[in-house]
């Protein structure tokens, strides 16, 4: 990772090595926290944060169902990760990932979590693309995991919640310990969920299909994608998508804050489509990259530009 100068907590910058938390937060003990994942550009009119207004809500309402008051409101959360971003303005110089979180800091202990203090930090760094560079081009090899993705009966998937990763992490060791990049999770009626932190695309006979929002998050980029591929009049359907129709796909790929649009080259040993990125993938991903590096005016309201 590479470090800036500054993070955002509790109201006030300080030095990226001062950003302590205690052993004892009740985050780290039971997992009940929340957070984003918010790119920023750098666009030729200098760095641009990409629909700051979404994931910040977004990060509003996965506290909310978690029963976390956050002591700060959206807007002041908004003018924080521009302040951090002008503050950290000389460490950047090509695009950088932000990460807000809300978690529950040292005062008590026990399961019951509404005596702990709420913590509010921003960090924000360099990084590039998320599956590798030469990904975003060749696309990538992906295992259907064996972990199923967390069930709307014991979960809520619709929070960015710490502890839904869990599930995340163990998908994605057993899918690079098995010689893949990436995994993709089944929900626990056996269809398509999502990736172990993407959402997931495929294309058949020129259609645009991708599993509706039953346990997932609702993601950002994935509505983006809806609304590219509208524009361009392809036509769209988002509905249940079983494994073995993946298989025989004429494209697939990833989308996300971190992957952005991540062509899918191979699931489970079958290859797909012609085992590279597609062409319809391919005009997704050109006109997604002009719309958050500023060159399509008429999403222009998508970018908030630091001074």
């Amino acid at each position: 990772m590479k470090e800036a100068k500054y993070i955002w907590k509790n109201g006030n910058l300080i030095d990226w090595h001062n950003a302590t938390t205690h052993i004892l937060s009740h985050t780290l003990h039971y997992g009940n926290g929340v957070f984003e994942g918010t790119r920023a550009y750098m666009t030729k009119r200098g760095l641009a944060i990409f629909r700051l207004e979404e994931h910040t809500q977004r990060l509003m309402n996965s506290a909310k169902i978690l029963l976390i008051q956050c002591p700060y409101s959206k807007e002041e959360l908004k003018n924080a990760q521009i302040e951090l971003l002008q503050a950290n303005k000389t460490c950047f110089s090509d695009n950088v990932y932000i990460r807000p979180i809300i978690y529950l800091g040292y005062g008590a202990m026990g399961v019951y979590h509404l005596n702990s203090p709420v913590e509010v930090a921003i960090a924000a760094w360099e990084w590039g693309a998320y599956l590798g560079k030469e990904a975003l081009n060749k696309g990538i090899r992906v295992k259907i995991s064996s972990f199923v993705r967390n069930s709307v009966k014991s979960n809520m998937g619709k929070a960015k919640a710490v502890a839904n990763y869990l599930n995340s992490q163990m998908a994605k060791h057993e899918a690079i310990a098995s010689g893949f990049e990436e995994a993709l999770l089944l929900d626990d009626n056996g269809f398509i969920a999502e990736g172990s932190g993407e959402c997931f695309f495929i294309i058949r006979d020129q259609r645009l299909i991708t599993p509706p929002y039953d346990n997932s998050l609702e993601s950002i980029t994935q509505n983006t994608v809806l609304t590219i591929a509208n524009d361009l009049g392809i036509e769209v359907e988002q509905r249940r998508i079983t494994r073995d129709e993946v298989y025989i796909a004429d494209e697939a790929f990833f989308t996300g804050t971190a992957a952005e649009i991540t062509p899918i080259c191979e699931v489970d040993f079958r290859q797909i489509g012609n085992g590279r990125r597609g062409e319809i993938t391919t005009t997704l991903q050109d006109e997604f990259f002009k719309i958050v590096m500023g060159e399509n005016e008429k999403y222009n309201h998508f970018l908030t530009y630091i001074q």
